[in-house]
Order: structure tokens, then C-alpha cells, then sequence
């Protein structure tokens, strides 16, 4: 990590939990730069001034995008490109784009749409999240030993990737580099589909008849599993309609394997239901940090 390639002035257009907690971190690492928030609502900015979070914000992009030197696009997926146009005229040359969708492809686009070129731009994703939203559910060590993947295309500067991977380095988080297409294969395998299967599971037993005891008596399992069914509905809307392919696929697969799951319990086979949770099992324990 070079402390040369950190930004002097880093504007963060949402100050959410993702916005919010990175403007935490670098607040205590004794980041020496100007943090800005560019938002929708003077209540979350004034908040964000009171958690010692940012140093100025404002809800109009001419009053902080052109002295900032690099800018953290940290708003929902299908709000992205309405950002990117938002910000396009006010831009220096020389400023780095970076953004935390969970998405890349559509993103990727939406960049190359707004701005002819991504020479500048360097797509990212932290992998770190929580349930709850907001400025006030930031953590200044959400992305402590976590993962930041960057999705850089061709023709994007390798001084600007050197750059974004400098400030999630000094929030402690692993930088890695991938292309965005198997990132966004990857991701609906491990993220996207777990949580469309806590979704559904959560919404089946919400109508069922005996709801109230069932939650009432839920085990420590479901606790853990349903857990993610509390994120953002509007977050992961737009990760279903932005990574629709590649989460369809997974969910096609997924449902193969229940039903082979469903064929032994009817059949009453014992031998197969055992061979399936073994495979599991190995896996989970092969592949999984504690």
C-alpha cells in the first residue's frame, strides 16, 4: 500500500452502511484527507457530521465532485447510472471512479454509457455487509480482513486501480482482481442465491397458519440461516434484475439438488440422503474458514 496513492479529498455518494462504514474507517486510521458525503437528505448528512464520520456534505454534486480527486459511488445498483449522469459534468480529469455494487457487468456498462470510457473508473465490490442500513448501522471495522474484489476492464489505468486498491487496503481489507463477468458468476453462487433461498424460506413460513409459533420456537439454525432475509429488500431487488442470468442459473441448479433431495426422503432412501450431507458436510468443512 503506497500512503501517496490515498485521495486528498474522497467524496462518497451514499452515505449508507457501506459509505457510512468506510468514512468510519478511514476516519480511524487517522486518514489525513477530506471526507465528503454527497446524499438525498440533509438528515443523513447532518447525521453523518454528527458521527464524526465526514467533514462537509451537500445533495448537490457541483458543490463537492469537482475538487474531489477520487469518488466512492456507494448507492444501490439500479441507482447507479441516475449517479454516474449526476455526476459526469462536474468530474476532473484526473479523478478515479470506484463503486460498491454487487453487480459489475451492468455497471461496467452503465459507466462506458455515461462516460465513453473507464480509463478512470475502477469497478469494486466489498464483500461485508449487515442487515441493517443506513449511517447509523456503519462500523468502522466492517471491512477488517475482509475481501474487496476490482473488476477492471482493458483500458482502465492501472494508477487509478493502484489507487482504490490503496484505500480499501488501509480500512484492512485483501484486495483481489478479477474480471466482472466471473465475479458476477461466482457471486450468485455464494452470495446472491443464499439469500434468495433465506428470502424463500422466511417467506413460506410467514404464511403459514402456525406463523407465530413456528418463529417462537425457531432453533438457533434457522436464527443463523434466516438471519440475511433481513437485508435491504431494495438492495437485493436490484441485484436480482442486474444479475438475473448468472442467479437464474445458480437457482436452476440449486433446485436440481433439492429435488434429488426431495426424491430420497420419498423414496426412502437412507443411503442417498446420508451421501448427499456427507458431500456437503466435506465441502463445507474443506472450503469454509471458521
Amino acid at each position: 500500500m503506497n500512503q501517496n496513492d490515498l485521495p486528498a479529498h474522497l467524496c462518497i455518494a451514499g452515505l449508507g452502511l457501506i459509505g457510512g462504514s468506510l468514512a468510519a474507517a478511514l476516519k480511524l486510521t487517522g486518514f489525513e484527507g477530506e471526507i465528503s458525503a454527497l446524499v438525498r437528505s440533509e438528515k443523513t448528512g447532518d447525521r453523518g457530521l454528527e458521527l464524526g464520520f465526514i467533514d462537509r456534505y451537500s445533495l448537490q454534486a457541483e458543490e463537492l465532485i469537482p475538487t474531489a480527486d477520487m469518488i466512492m459511488l456507494a448507492v444501490p445498483m439500479l441507482s447507479l447510472r441516475d449517479q454516474l449522469r449526476m455526476i459526469r459534468d462536474h468530474v476532473s480529469d484526473a479523478a478515479v471512479i470506484t463503486d460498491a455494487g454487487s453487480v459489475k457487468q451492468p455497471f461496467i456498462e452503465d459507466a462506458r454509457s455515461v462516460f465513453g470510457s473507464l480509463k478512470q473508473i475502477v469497478p469494486g465490490h466489498p464483500i461485508a455487509g449487515r442487515e441493517r442500513t443506513g449511517v447509523d448501522a456503519a462500523d468502522a471495522n466492517l471491512f477488517l480482513q475482509r475481501r474487496v474484489l476490482l473488476t477492471p476492464v482493458e483500458e482502465t489505468s492501472k494508477i487509478a486501480i493502484a489507487k482504490v486498491k490503496s484505500l480499501w487496503q488501509v480500512v484492512g481489507a485483501t484486495v483481489e482482481c478479477m474480471t466482472p463477468e466471473h465475479h458476477d458468476r461466482v457471486l450468485a453462487a455464494t452470495s446472491h442465491l443464499p439469500h434468495m433461498m433465506a428470502f424463500a424460506l422466511v417467506d413460506t413460513l410467514a404464511t403459514q397458519q402456525e406463523v407465530e409459533e413456528i418463529f417462537r420456537y425457531a432453533a438457533g439454525g434457522f436464527r443463523d440461516f434466516s438471519r440475511i432475509a433481513s437485508s435491504d429488500p431494495v438492495m437485493w431487488r436490484d441485484v436480482c434484475l442486474t444479475n438475473k442470468h448468472a442467479l437464474l442459473e445458480s437457482m436452476q441448479r440449486m433446485q436440481l439438488h433439492t429435488q434429488a433431495l426431495q426424491d430420497a426422503i420419498e423414496a426412502g432412501d437412507g443411503d442417498e440422503l446420508e451421501a448427499i450431507f456427507n458431500r456437503a458436510k466435506q465441502a463445507r468443512d474443506k472450503y469454509t474458514i471458521q
